[in-house]
């Protein structure tokens, strides 16, 4: 018992060491988000724009490898059930190099999507461009952009909420707040949230 508690403790201060990991620049709240197209697991191309009824959407950086990505995923899928059919559908992108990272190629995000029968497009960023246009640093790490006239603009940066190990038993659950507010014209009263999470693997430059 005492060496699975070690080995747990040990999984998350990892972790937590990697969260610390920063790429500079980055979107910040308000910004105009700049449309983008990346290949899903279905082999076609999918972009902001590309949907015309969408409100928004709740972009997921997230992965098939790191053990955080893997607690929050029925998180992520339950945020797509929730709020697609309300206008912010899930966007989730696999921003790691698969070179570094074999499991999460995209073979393994075919069969990840099909495992866990993914409702949503699952994207693969291969150059790694999205990722570092959003400045996303972790896996998982959320953004929600917001529809405003004809542009998409940052309303939330950061974590799903404040409980990884259990959603259920979560404080603040910062993402669905803010879609609540969002869907009711309100400013979102918490606009970030510090993303814990296995940092990016980055191609060598």
């Amino acid at each position: 018992m005492k060496k699975t508690t070690y080995l747990i403790a040990l999984v998350f201060v990892t972790i937590a060491l990697y969260s610390a990991t920063w790429v500079a620049g980055g979107y910040s709240i308000g910004d105009k988000v700049k449309d983008f197209s990346l290949k899903n697991v279905d082999g076609k191309s999918v972009s902001l724009l590309g949907n015309k009824e969408a409100k928004g959407y709740i972009i997921a950086f997230t992965c098939n490898t790191c053990p955080m990505a893997n607690l929050y995923e029925d998180r992520i899928i339950a945020l797509h059930e929730k709020y697609a059919p309300k206008g912010y559908p899930v966007l989730a992108i696999q921003p790691n190099d698969i070179a570094l990272s074999r499991g999460d190629s995209f073979e393994a995000m075919q069969k990840r999507a099909k495992e866990k029968n993914y409702s949503f497009p699952y994207l693969l960023d291969e150059t790694q461009e999205v990722t570092r246009t959003f400045g996303a640093t972790n896996t998982p790490h959320m953004f929600i952009v917001s529809k405003e006239g004809n542009d998409f603009k940052l309303a939330y940066i950061g974590a799903i909420d404040n409980n990884p190990g259990d959603g259920s038993q979560a404080e603040k659950k910062y993402v669905e707040n803010a879609l609540e507010e969002l869907l009711s014209n309100k400013p979102v009263s918490q606009t970030s949230a510090k993303a814990i999470g296995c940092g990016i693997k980055w191609k060598s430059s």
